[in-house]
């Protein structure tokens, strides 16, 4: 028989966060840092609209770009908060997740063999959906001592005649960095000069801790040339709504929709209901949140403090990126150690790219009195090796 698979799938690697996320599953009393998942429930009124949607029957397809009315508040919202003005009807499309918004992108921008410039560490799809959209993936280290932002050196060292899209994955996941506008401001400038596209990564925009979120789409001559993916998941506690978005030029819009339309057919319609009412009513909900992480990410940052651990502040999403460089082992090392010895589960920072070797990922998306038991049980751990270190 001849071989069923297809070798571009096949040399793709799995998850590495869900192999620490599948064995916590099946181990007993253990707790687990490693999901990026809020611990919030979706705010009830946001339930509500959704259970009420079922109750009227509304379970049918919607277009395909999605509700006429969650496509407009979607303009509101961006509008409100970016300042960016959309065409609802033409430069906006409702997708399962941010997930499928940058696949369908980079599938809908990328003839064989164009180069994607992937910051890293970062995100875990992006790299594998550059691959299956048979574009040519061009990693740029992040760097610790730039807070793991991108410089606009970095970006115009990789890039290439080759060189089609950036992504742009901030705030970022994982090491919780930010982009302010005045680095936005920088690369901007290589951007235009240069003649690439963006897909700008904004899933975490509600949860930044200084000052406010700035879309590079809203600077002078990049909304032109700028995919903004953002989604319901992160601020408004809705993972498994399965429900994000994208905007963008209207000639990239058509062609992402037409594989939107015969991969997916639409978002599921219950989300685009809640989602609605998530937009028109859940600012609050958000400030909640949002309040709820940085009391957990200030905790974990003192905590660090306290042990000696290195880690630089982030100022983004729901993660720290502490760096274990001094204990000697690998980032799996260390988190197969922690795992087996303490019974918690972080995250290599090499499941986000080789440049996240001697950093783990922890989620701080867990209840505070979680957190509190963890860090006392990192705190053990680390007075250990660091004895071990001493004989």
């Amino acid at each position: 028989m001849r071989n069923p698979l297809a070798d571009k799938v096949v040399d793709i690697k799995p998850s590495g966060i869900r192999k620490f996320f599948d064995i916590v599953s099946e181990m007993e009393d253990a707790i687990s840092l490693g999901v990026g998942e809020p611990d919030f429930d979706t705010p009830w009124h946001i339930r509500d609209e959704g259970i009420y949607s079922l109750e009227k029957g509304r379970t049918f397809y919607t277009s395909n770009a999605g509700l006429k009315d969650l496509k407009i508040e979607i303009c509101n919202y961006l509008k409100r908060k970016q300042g960016i003005s959309y065409d609802y009807d033409k430069e906006v499309i409702v997708t399962v997740g941010g997930s499928e918004a940058i696949d369908i992108a980079l599938r809908a921008m990328i003839n064989d063999g164009e180069e994607v410039l992937i910051p890293q560490p970062s995100y875990v799809s992006y790299e594998p959906c550059a691959i299956l959209a048979n574009a040519t993936p061009v990693i740029i280290e992040l760097k610790a001592e730039n807070e793991f932002r991108l410089t606009a050196q970095e970006l115009l060292d990789a890039v290439t005649n080759k060189t089609k899209v950036l992504i742009l994955p901030f705030p970022n996941n994982p090491t919780g960095a930010i982009m302010e506008k005045k680095d936005l401001e920088e690369i901007a400038k290589v951007i235009i000069e240069k003649d690439i596209f963006v897909i700008s990564d904004e899933i975490y925009a509600e949860l930044t801790y200084k000052g406010t979120h700035v879309s590079i789409a809203s600077l002078p001559g990049m909304k032109e040339r700028t995919i903004l993916i953002n989604g319901f998941s992160k601020a408004y506690a809705m993972t498994g709504w399965r429900l994000g978005y994208a905007c963008g030029p209207k000639a990239i819009m058509e062609q992402m929709i037409k594989i939107h339309q015969f991969a997916i057919m639409c978002a599921p319609t219950t989300s685009q209901y809640a989602a609605v009412e998530a937009l028109r009513n859940g600012d609050e909900d958000v400030k909640e949140m949002r309040e709820a992480y940085n009391q957990r990410r200030r905790y974990l940052m003192y905590a660090f403090q306290e042990m000696g651990l290195e880690c630089f502040e982030p100022f983004g999403a729901f993660y720290v990126f502490p760096c274990i460089k001094e204990f000697g082992m690998t980032s799996e090392e260390f988190a197969d150690r922690f795992l087996k010895e303490e019974k918690v589960a972080v995250v290599p920072g090499t499941a986000f790219g080789g440049c996240g070797e001697g950093f783990l990922r922890i989620s701080y998306a867990y209840s505070l009195e979680n957190l509190k038991v963890a860090i006392g049980k990192l705190r053990v751990f680390v007075e250990r090796l660091r004895k071990e270190k001493s004989i």
